[in-house]
């Protein structure tokens, strides 16, 4: 598989700066007046892309409000509600989908979303998406991973919950019906996921063992795991977006907040620059700083003849001097001529015979390392 991937015209990999995606989901509480308000606040704070969910209540589940169709979970930010109603609270109309696009596509930003059955995908296909977005909870979902993989475009993978089995069922299932260009995202499904809980180092496991790209879904708060990731190869980061997380909304308690999106982008990319390669030595911004190394410099006005202590020759900056190795070599030597405090030390400040001898010292002791 190529180390890049291509979506619409933007290259996605380790060589370029991490792709950020600010996930919309149910944050825009049901007013497409504040669905476009976020389209901006993503643009503004520097996302790269702006993701949707496509699917209704009805085709996401049946209309039950009893047994597993309804959420009793203590811990649940849903608790209390029916998988139904939730969904219908959450879901992004369909006719909201073009406007929120054309948005996204004015603001330089790419728009995408993730379907949940085939009806979304043909929607999503009359829209012109560039590429797709899988759910963790959709990753088994083997007819819909290979109706989305017929399409040809790049598919974005969440892996929550899936086992390594799992997941080569879907990788195969996904490149066996046409899917050229995959990315897949470590993630952890838990609404908020704990640091504890994400496993970043699962990232490069992911890459080795599927060769594609790989990134993070990051359900934490803050940015710490999303930046940490880039360091592990991480080339795609999707946050949850909102305006605030006060206004409330399914998934306003994980959601970032502009300046944090903001902040994700800068650091994400820092991040990204600072990983550099594998080097050791003075680089070419770091040669004015030779000077502020330590060194060996005369420390008292000297006198030909005079011998050379711990008072008379310090290990000091700056870094004009002989390097401080040769400190314990210089120690009883004479001076050869009259030197004056604050002269870096040198060969040739020494007498002639002092000189020599610690010459031949040096070259000895070169000799014996190899």
């Amino acid at each position: 598989m190529s180390d890049t991937i291509s979506i619409a015209g933007r290259s996605i990999g380790r060589a370029h700066r991490p792709f950020i995606i600010a996930e919309m989901s149910g944050n825009h509480n049901q007013s497409l007046e504040r669905a476009l308000a976020i389209v901006d606040a993503a643009a503004k704070s520097g996302a790269h892309a702006l993701k949707l969910q496509t699917y209704t209540a009805d085709t996401m589940t049946l209309n039950l409000g009893s047994d597993e169709f309804f959420i009793d979970d203590p811990n649940s930010l849903w608790k209390g509600r029916s998988l139904h109603k939730l969904y219908q609270e959450a879901y992004t109309p369909w006719e909201w989908h073009a406007p929120i696009f054309e948005r996204a596509r004015s603001l330089g930003m790419i728009p995408f979303s993730t379907p949940f059955d085939a009806t979304a995908v043909d929607f999503l296909e009359s829209l012109g998406v560039p590429c797709y977005k899988i759910a963790s909870f959709e990753n088994t979902d083997l007819p819909l991973i290979r109706k989305v993989a017929a399409t040809g475009k790049p598919m974005i993978i969440s892996t929550g919950m899936a086992t390594v089995a799992d997941l080569d069922e879907t990788v195969r299932a996904a490149r066996a019906a046409g899917c050229k260009q995959l990315v897949l995202l470590k993630c952890t499904s838990t609404y908020p996921a704990t640091p504890s809980d994400t496993n970043l180092m699962t990232i490069p496991h992911l890459r080795a063992l599927f060769d594609c790209e790989v990134g993070l879904s990051d359900h934490t708060f803050g940015i710490g795991a999303s930046v940490a990731s880039v360091a592990l190869g991480a080339s795609v980061i999707e946050k949850h977006f909102t305006l605030a997380r006060a206004d409330g909304g399914v998934d306003s308690t994980f959601s970032m907040e502009p300046s944090e999106m903001a902040a994700l982008v800068v650091e994400t990319q820092r991040a990204w620059m600072a990983l550099g390669e594998v080097r050791y030595g003075l680089t070419e911004k770091e040669r004015d700083s030779l000077i502020f190394r330590r060194s060996l410099y005369v420390a008292e006005d000297l006198a030909p003849g005079d011998v050379l202590t711990e008072q008379n020759l310090r290990i000091i900056r700056p870094g004009l001097g002989l390097p401080p190795k040769y400190f314990e070599t210089l120690m009883g030597k004479r001076i050869g001529q009259a030197v004056r405090r604050g002269t870096p030390m040198s060969w040739d400040l020494l007498s002639s015979a002092e000189e020599a001898a610690s010459a031949q010292q040096v070259t000895t002791a070169r000799s014996a390392r190899g």
